[in-house]
Order: C-alpha cells, then structure tokens, then sequence
C-alpha cells in the first residue's frame, strides 16, 4: 500500500480504505464510520437445534439496537438522556428461552395479522375462513405460532445512513389458517440521525388480510421497576375505535376530544388511566395518515429527559399501556415486570378490518405488495 494506507475492518462487516494523508471532511466522514458496526453472534438454539443469531447495531453517535431473527424480536435498544447516559428503554428478556416462552409479545413482530380479528373468523372473497382462538374469544397477533415464534432468515446491510438487518420469513399457504404464501420482509435501521427505522414488504399468492406491527415495550427511564404513567404522551390523532368488552372495534370512529381518550395535547400517562376501563389498549385513528410517512406520537420522560417520537405511513396507532403484565414476568437483570411497567405503540391497519369494510383496507392480493415504514426517533431535552 501507498502512502501507509491500512484496511480496517470493523465488526467483520465495514471495511475501509484509510490514507494517513486524508484530511478534513473526508477524515471526519472516515472515523464517523469506524464508530458504526454490526456484530453478529449466537444467541442460542430452539428444542429442534435450529441455530439462533443475535445483531448488534450501534449507531456513530453510541445508540445499541440488538436484534433477533428468531421472530425479527427488538431485544434491546440503548439510548441516551439529557446528562448523555446511555440506558435500554425496551423490556425484554436476556435469554433467548425468554422469547420463546413469551406470551406477552414482547419486542415482537407481530403477524400475519397483528391485533384481534373478531371470533377468529372472516369471509373473503365468498369463502370463510377460521383461525386460532387465543385471546378470550378472538384471535391475536397471527394465531397459536405467529410470527413472532418463528425463525427468520438474517442478513447484515450496509447502509449510508446507519447499520441494519434485513430478516425474512415465508409463510405458507394455510399456516394458521391464513391463505396464499406470503412472503415476509422486515428491515431495521439504526440510522446515524438517533432514528430506529422499521420496513416491511409483503406479497402473496392468494388474497389474505396483512397486518404486521413493531410491538416494543418501552419506558423511557431505562429502569422497567418504574411505571410508565409519568410519560408524558402526545398523539397526532383526534379520533379512535371504541371497542366492546372484548377489545373488538363496534366499527366506528369516535373523536376523543372531552374524553379520556384525548393525547392531542401533552398527558401523562396515568392522568385519566382510572376512567378507561382496564386501561388504554385501543387503536387511534392517525391524523392524515395511511398514504405518506406522518408524525404520530411523542413520548417524553421528564426525568431523564428521553423523548421518542413516532412516524409511520399507517393509518393507525394501537395505544396499549401495560395493563396486562402481573409481575409474573422476570425480565432483563431479573427485573419484574409489574403493571404499566411499559407501553407499546403499534402501528397498524384497524383491528379487526378484515371483518370491518369501513375500516380502511387491510387485504392483500397477488400482484400487490404491502409496505409500511416506522420511524422511532430518539432524542433528550
């Protein structure tokens, strides 16, 4: 080599081509990229041996996201506070036996249709089609063995804006009664702007309702022992879909405004949480949304000063605020997780649209492609 250039490579992934003589923009481009890797290492085996891998993604600016393509699962994502003191903000488990006995969805990718569709039942096309029943007396989140149960096909991405990994899955024609083969592609990006992207693309054989979500926990304080009621939220909708005493859309859409419903303006968390009955899990309608990329949500934690604020191309938000968890859960660092201990919020096609023609249109057909873009972007004040 020249002029004492070296090959340096990082994380086995980014190699580049460094000149001592380089000065300037290009120098500062050059360590910018040093600081961004990808690490790929085993995170364990399923009972049937099948190899599990776990990827690390850190940003220039120090963000870790960790992921796992056994169901396209956010593990962990470190991000800093006002004071720059980086902490996990997502519950989760440190092993993987954790997920795999997870009946939380917790961190999950949720599919092929996340939330509840009514009785596990819908008719397309003339024919009527029966699914698991596993959530009182409707189906959840894709069934006994969604996707957020099984193995996905990893790969490491280089991407001018920040690492990512790219996962698929194909999932056949009548697998938890869904029909056609769809075929599943989900990408994570931790870009050097402090933004977690999630991308999705779907195609199918036969017409199917698709609906998948990013169902991360998350609680700002970095410490899941903390409730999650003193997070302040903010959502860009004005409406939302009552639901029954089973959690299924009636088919409406109700304004929130005067309700306990309404984030429109900044609210705790836990300021009006007494007067829904078992807490919020409800789906917002997002203002403008369902066609271009558009602001959402906005969660800040006054404490340490982390805000998230939510992007998406979906036309809505399932707004859920933990009501579920019990303390039966050991998490990370053996951490229970209690009630509230952190909210999820799920971008999506309404619940139960397949069974909702009002609702807007969460039915896939060949020749078709399903997308959808997620933004979380991290920041402090």
């Amino acid at each position: 080599m020249n002029n004492g250039c070296v090959l340096i490579c990082v994380a086995a992934s980014l190699c580049v081509l460094f000149s001592g003589c380089v000065k300037g923009k290009n120098a500062v481009q050059f360590e910018e990229r040093l600081k961004m890797s990808i690490r790929k290492e085993s995170f364990g085996k399923t009972a049937d041996g099948k190899e599990i891998d776990l990827y690390t993604l850190t940003n220039q600016n120090g963000l870790i996201a960790r992921i796992t393509n056994f169901g396209a699962i956010l593990v962990g994502l470190e991000v800093p506070d006002r004071d720059g003191k980086l902490a996990d903000i997502t519950l989760g488990y440190d092993t993987l036996a954790g997920y795999i006995n997870d009946k939380s969805y917790i961190g999950v990718t949720a599919g092929r249709y996340a939330n509840r569709i009514a009785k596990g039942r819908f008719t397309l096309d003339g024919v009527e089609y029966k699914l698991a029943v596993n959530d009182g007396p409707n189906h959840l989140h894709g069934g006994l063995k969604g996707f957020n149960k099984v193995v996905w096909k990893g790969r490491q991405l280089e991407k001018e804006k920040g690492p990512a990994v790219e996962f698929t899955y194909h999932s056949k024609d009548g697998e938890e009664g869904y029909p056609g083969d769809l075929s599943v592609t989900v990408v994570y990006t931790l870009t050097n702007d402090d933004e977690l992207k999630i991308s999705y693309e779907a195609l199918t054989s036969k017409a199917c309702p698709v609906n998948l979500t990013h169902h991360g926990y998350f609680n700002l304080t970095g410490d899941a022992s903390c409730s999650i009621l003193e997070h302040v939220l903010t959502m860009n909708a004005g409406g939302f879909t009552p639901v029954d005493e089973t959690s299924i859309p009636i088919g409406e859409i109700e304004p929130v405004k005067d309700t306990p419903m309404d984030f429109t303006e900044p609210t705790a968390v836990g300021k009006n949480i007494a007067k829904v009955r078992g807490g919020y899990d409800h789906n917002y309608v997002v203002d403008n949304g369902g066609k271009e990329l558009v602001f959402a949500a906005r969660v800040h934690e006054p404490k340490s000063g982390r805000v998230m604020e939510l992007y998406t191309t979906e036309p809505g938000i399932q707004f859920y605020s933990g009501n579920f968890l019990d303390g039966s859960i050991k998490g990370k660092a053996g951490i229970v997780y209690n009630k509230h201990a952190g909210l999820c919020l799920e971008a999506q096609r309404f619940p139960d649209s397949p069974n909702k023609p009002q609702f807007p249109n969460s039915i896939l057909r060949p020749g078709q492609k399903y997308t959808q873009l997620t933004v979380h972007k991290f920041y402090a004040k």
